[in-house]
């Protein structure tokens, strides 16, 4: 009986050990360790790949934001404000603008098939607005040349980027709105356009919220 109890009490003796340095290591050191590597290393990826302007964090590079006009009363929907380059489309996101902290509500795609009713009305409706948003007098846009990220959310709903053909397609509405010559709001296109990484590997894209950011200061020393 007695040597029962006492092997009892050295195997729980014994658990209580391993649980506790097996706490200390895996919650406290190793996780100590890793944040210091990280830190030390690459700081900006470890803390979020914040986006910052004039010493204020306005967002981060991995996260989308949309940039739309105060809601009205009666409005579900609040209307894009026409000014910015305009991100694909989401219901995945809070509306904001370059100067405020960005407010997710959710993420996830729409989990509708390519012959879904919904959704073929939703990218209907999608192409009509982009038509009607960035046709400019004397430069009508054409369906055909609305690429599909102007039109269907990512599988996140929160992509940070768009393809350079939207962010071309929207250039001379934004130079209109914000009083600029077309072919300054093009340079800025360019220059924010990040190629293929590695040279193969994605899609050339755009940022939008650092083409934003640099079209603020572009409209703001013009």
């Amino acid at each position: 009986m007695n040597n029962s109890v006492a092997n009892t009490a050295r195997l729980l003796w014994a658990g209580l050990r391993a649980l506790l340095v097996l706490t200390v290591v895996c919650g406290v050191l190793y996780p100590l360790a890793v944040t210091g590597v990280a830190q030390g290393i690459f700081p900006d990826k470890a803390n979020g790949s914040e986006i910052t302007e004039n010493g204020k964090v306005v967002g981060s590079e991995l996260i989308g934001q949309r940039y739309d006009l105060p809601l009205k009363k009666g409005q579900e929907t609040a209307a894009p404000d026409l000014k910015w380059f305009q991100p694909r489309p989401s219901n995945g996101l809070g509306t904001n603008s370059v100067n405020t902290r960005y407010k997710l509500i959710l993420s996830g795609a729409t989990n509708r098939s390519g012959d879904n009713k919904e959704l073929i009305d939703w990218v209907k409706a999608a192409k009509a607005a982009v038509v009607k948003d960035n046709s400019v007098p004397g430069h009508p846009v054409s369906p055909s040349d609305v690429p599909a990220d102007a039109v269907t959310s990512s599988g996140s709903g929160l992509d940070p980027a768009i393809s350079p053909a939207y962010a071309q397609l929207q250039v001379r509405r934004v130079a209109e709105r914000n009083h600029l010559p077309v072919d300054r709001v093009e340079k800025l296109v360019e220059q924010h356009t990040d190629g293929r990484i590695l040279g193969f590997v994605g899609e050339p894209r755009v940022n939008v919220l650092q083409l934003n950011i640099a079209l603020e200061q572009l409209a703001d020393g013009a």
